[in-house]
């Protein structure tokens, strides 16, 4: 085999490398990359609205892309500039390039003083861009954006604007080592060269010449200079320019007048015998010495004007301020002159409830028995020694209704044959509820809960007036009750999003829900948060009606709040998805990514109310049996609830839904996956807890409040706590007794599947020619169906349901009865042939 082979580089002749082909290839694909990163972010940023709502839908051929690189290019953009650095990723691109072209050989810049230069600007033109546009466009990317904006709320925007220039003005000084005694050090090493310099081309006999003041103007800008260089008499033609000796390191300093002229009593003689002074390492010095010392002319005749026939004024250019659009500039005069927007006007006097309108149970300090630790702890040990478990540790926390052991394992022992005697240890403690934690998250233990004989209740007043609730700052507080270290579990809804809730009957589930609904009645404000309650068993949010105008949500036509109408139920969660987009419509025009952005906008009257813009409260759809909408009302019902679980989050839309029957066919897979929240209190079958937690657990609770909480990640065993009616009652008469708004708020009306009431809304040039076949059909046989208009007239689904409305607005059928068929309104065919003839006439 050839040696050469072997080596991935060789010298030629010359002495230049050749390149292995790996390399090579790896050094073009870096810099093709850097290319085509390059134009897909200018590309984004031309078309970067259309390209960010396509930036998820790569594997979706309907859309099509406007990028130069399609879909790959929008995805780039997307990561690179939008939800990262903004405009400072061409520096990304950049180093690719320059990775790639040291990979070749090909050495255009300092590599780490690049590297160096460029973590700087992707560090901080971002904020600075962040700064300048208020978050307005991608500029700044969402990383720019956020670290401006939380520094704005530490510093506020001098503080802010303070440290951006500070950075600025400590790169400069370490780019250009520009520290005070450093520049002093160069201005007196420059001036002793020039002298040196100036002495060396002068005649022993004449006065040493005076540098030029202009010279140590420049001279300021110079880098470090050598003190003195030997200069080295060359036998050069006499005609040649006159140049020196200076070293490598020394930059190149051109200056306006050039030296013109050298006083000498010969000047022939002087020139015929003027040393040239050569050049090495291509750097050359300028000098400009005062004309008014000379009177010979000029040696060279390329600069023929004269100093002090030129007017020399230096002038330092200052960055100019960028201007404020129109919009920024009338919503800070706006806010000037009236103050930020208070969405609180409305109702200015409102007051919450005071928390002496909730009861106090007793008293709800934990109490010690050591004789129960002792007794529980002792069969715990016994029964696993009987087993051959062996125990190293053994450690109780008491709770409000359940007490943790948690045991140390010794060595070897399998935690799958502790977990099996979950029954075995029920049976020797002859307590119900034990749950076995194997292991317990986060921790080196297992844990098993064992109930109290003598549970603690958590009153809803102790949680209230705890200091954690009073003083969060989670934008929908919910408290649920107390852990089992009897600390006070919160969590925000906000970022819940949506809250999954299952129970059997009894067990504490709609004591539940109040306590979720009297958190947040406790800390929002009526223009901050309205409710859009559906309540088809008709008694358990009845108390609500009384706040309806403060906190409650209905369509434009309904009478009640508080909906019990499977029918009203399809419309308002219809119209809940219209309110969706229209509310992502909003926050797309305003260029904000949540709700929180955009009233934080609109509060800072950056938003105009002429273009559609108002200040967006949070709706809570409250669902409390949801397995009665499956039954009545089935896809119907699901599909919008879904859609609103999968968007409604980032417009300030969350729901709470809640069941007695957590089974397969209630909680579908398409629910499940976007509620990632999820409260179970105690349940039939380990089968029921399976579906609503994914784990077993929920079967093993003890009622009463006992509840398991899953948030994605773990599950936390809870007290909630109790709020009975009648402090409920007293909570809504308090709020309903207040000044409230003219009308509950109103959702945008939809055209559902209830169509017009009569001949009103029915348009006779529109009515299809198989309308009156189709009459007949359904009279005659009395049945409201759009399958059997199918059937009996060979139609497809959308004709056939296109003649239902149409039968549906002239009052032949009646509205939309779920599942079942609809009413038919005629009974006979003499009264429909009749009621044809007067449809034909008008």
């Amino acid at each position: 085999m050839d040696k050469s082979s072997t080596k991935p580089e060789q010298k030629q002749p010359n002495g230049s490398k050749i390149l292995s082909k790996p390399r090579i290839f790896i050094g073009l694909l870096l810099i093709l990359i850097s290319v085509i990163l390059s134009l897909s972010f200018i590309s984004y940023l031309l078309q970067w609205r259309a390209d960010q709502s396509q930036a998820g839908t790569m594997l979706d051929k309907s859309v099509k892309s406007s990028n130069l690189f399609g879909k790959l290019g929008d995805w780039l953009g997307n990561i690179f500039i939008f939800e990262s650095i903004g405009v400072a990723a061409f520096i990304v691109a950049f180093l690719v390039f320059v990775l790639g072209m040291l990979i070749l050989k090909k050495r255009i810049v300092k590599p780490w003083k690049t590297v160096g230069h460029s973590l700087f600007f992707i560090c901080w033109l971002p904020i600075f861009l962040g700064a300048v546009t208020k978050g307005q466009g991608v500029l700044s990317g969402v990383y720019g954006y956020q670290i401006m904006d939380f520094l704005n709320s530490v510093i506020g925007s001098v503080g802010l604007w303070i440290v951006i220039a500070a950075s600025i003005i400590f790169y400069f000084v370490l780019e250009f080592n520009l520290r005070p005694s450093a520049v002093k050090a160069k201005l007196d090493r420059l001036n002793q060269y020039t002298i040196d310099r100036v002495k060396t081309i002068m005649p022993a006999s004449e006065e040493p010449f005076e540098a030029d003041e202009e010279l140590e103007e420049i001279a300021q800008d110079g880098n470090d200079l050598p003190k003195t260089t030997p200069v080295t008499p060359l036998v050069t033609p006499p005609n040649e320019p006159l140049k020196a000796i200076v070293p490598q390191d020394f930059p190149e300093v051109q200056v306006a007048n050039v030296l013109e002229t050298i006083a000498t009593p010969n000047r022939t003689s002087f020139e015929n015998d003027m040393p040239n002074i050569s050049v090495e390492e291509e750097s050359t010095l300028s000098l400009n010495l005062k004309p008014e010392l000379t009177t010979a002319k000029p040696l060279s005749s390329k600069v023929p004007v004269a100093a002090n026939d030129v007017a020399f004024n230096v002038e330092i250019a200052k960055e100019q301020p960028e201007e404020w659009d129109d919009s920024a500039k009338k919503s800070q005069e706006l806010v000037e002159k009236h103050g930020l927007y208070d969405h609180k006007l409305d109702l200015p006097g409102f007051k919450f409830p005071p928390i002496d309108l909730l009861k106090e149970h007793g008293n709800e300090e934990i109490s010690i028995n050591k004789e129960e630790l002792e007794e529980n702890k002792n069969r715990i040990v016994g029964l696993l020694k009987n087993f051959n478990v062996g125990i190293a540790e053994i450690k109780a926390t008491i709770g409000p209704t359940v007490t943790l052991y948690e045991i140390v394992p010794e060595a070897g022992i399998r935690v799958s044959s502790i977990k099996k005697l979950q029954d075995d240890i029920a049976l020797n403690l002859s307590a119900l509820g034990i749950r076995i934690i194997a292991p317990m998250p986060g921790k080196g233990t297992i844990g098993i809960e064992v109930p109290r004989k003598n549970p603690t209740m958590v009153s809803m007043r102790s949680v209230i007036a705890s200091q954690k609730f009073q003083n969060t700052d989670m934008e929908l507080p919910v408290v649920f009750g107390k852990t089992i270290s009897n600390e006070i579990f919160m969590a925000d809804l906000a970022k819940m999003p949506h809250l999954l809730m299952a129970g059997a009957t009894g067990q504490g589930k709609s004591v539940g829900i109040n306590a979720i609904l009297t958190s947040l009645l406790y800390k929002k404000h009526p223009s901050e948060l309205k409710f859009v309650m559906v309540d088809p068993k008709k008694v358990e949010l009845t108390l609500y009606s009384k706040i309806e105008r403060h906190y409650l949500a209905k369509l434009p036509d309904s009478e009640d709040a508080i909906i019990t109408d499977t029918h009203k139920v399809i419309n308002t969660l219809n119209s809940l998805c219209v309110e969706m987009d229209q509310r992502y419509d909003l926050l797309k025009n305003a260029f904000c990514r949540t709700i929180k952005e955009y009233n934080g906008k609109f509060t800072e009257r950056k938003l105009n109310p002429e273009n559609g813009h108002r200040y967006l409260p949070y709706i809570v759809l409250v669902v409390d049996e949801f397995a009665d909408l499956i039954m009545t009302a089935g896809k119907e019902v699901e599909h919008p609830i879904a859609r609103l679980a999968q968007l409604a989050r980032a417009v300030g839309i969350h729901l709470i839904v809640a069941t007695q029957r957590p089974s397969v066919n209630v909680i579908t897979g398409m629910i499940k996956a976007n509620f990632p929240a999820r409260a179970a209190f105690r349940v039939i079958s380990s089968v029921d807890s399976r579906t609503i937690l994914d784990s077993p657990g929920a079967d093993q609770l003890i009622g009463k409040g006992d509840m398991l909480y899953f948030n994605g990640n773990e599950i936390l065993r809870l007290q909630c706590a109790f709020v009975d009616t009648p402090e409920v009652e007293k909570i809504v008469d308090y709020i309903g007794s207040q000044k409230a708004y003219a009308s509950a708020f109103l959702l945008p009306e939809v055209v559902g599947d209830e169509g017009g009431n009569g001949p009103a809304d029915f348009n006779p040039n529109d009515k299809d020619p198989l309308f009156e076949d189709a009459a007949r059909i359904v009279v005659s046989t009395q049945q409201g169906s759009t399958s059997m208009l199918q059937r009996q007239l060979k139609l497809g689904y959308n004709r056939a349901g296109r003649i239902m409305d149409q039968l549906e607005a002239t009052g032949v059928v009646g509205g939309f009865n779920g599942a079942k068929a609809r009413e038919v309104q005629i009974s006979d065919q003499n009264s429909l042939e009749q009621f044809l003839e007067d449809l034909r006439k008008g």
